[in-house]
């Protein structure tokens, strides 16, 4: 049984390659769900999910204000939008972005965010399985999906920002030597 009550937030970033595989996912989701919750979905540069509550964007303002009241939190593998997520108390769902279906430019959001998933940060999903299985438990359980909110992490953002894109970098550079390496066999 889901909660009638649950909010569900959506956010896919401002890059510019759309995410529509994403919303395709959510679409076949929500449509056998009997008790469907609140939902935004903001879908940027992608196609607009067939989805009530679907904007292309949301203002810094309205973006803060629906991940307060969002019970369950899906996003892109975007670490500052991981980050935000989990100093508000969520564990964020995350669906990165795959460079094979022209989601992204490279591989770095599924990299960062196996290596979250890995040891328990977000709860990963890279098929639609997975992802209607975290929604189903989500709905069914949201305290499954709610952290000890870090109400500090905002104080140390740039910090932790940095250190990220340190992981993201060391991680792709570890990728392009071995795919080097494999080139010189």
């Amino acid at each position: 049984m889901s909660d009638v009550n649950a909010r569900v937030l959506v956010v896919v970033g401002t890059d510019k390659h759309p995410f529509d595989r994403l919303s395709s996912w959510l679409e076949q989701w929500y449509d056998r769900l009997v008790d469907q919750p609140s939902l935004t979905v903001q879908h940027g540069h992608g196609r607009p999910a067939k989805l009530p509550g679907a904007v292309a964007f949301l203002d810094h303002n309205a973006l803060g204000q629906a991940m307060r009241e969002a019970t369950l939190i899906v996003c892109h593998g975007g670490p500052a939008t991981i980050l935000e997520a989990r100093r508000l108390g969520r564990l964020p769902i995350v669906v990165p972005r795959d460079p094979t279906h022209r989601e992204h430019v490279d591989e770095h959001q599924q990299l960062f965010a196996r290596r979250l998933g890995a040891v328990g940060m977000v709860r990963l999903c890279e098929t639609v399985d997975e992802l209607t299985a975290a929604l189903d438990e989500g709905l069914a359980e949201p305290t499954k999906f709610e952290i000890t909110a870090d109400p500090f992490a905002a104080a140390n953002r740039a910090e932790a920002v940095a250190r990220v894109g340190g992981i993201v970098d060391g991680l792709i550079d570890a990728r392009a030597r071995r795919q080097a390496a494999r080139g010189r066999r």
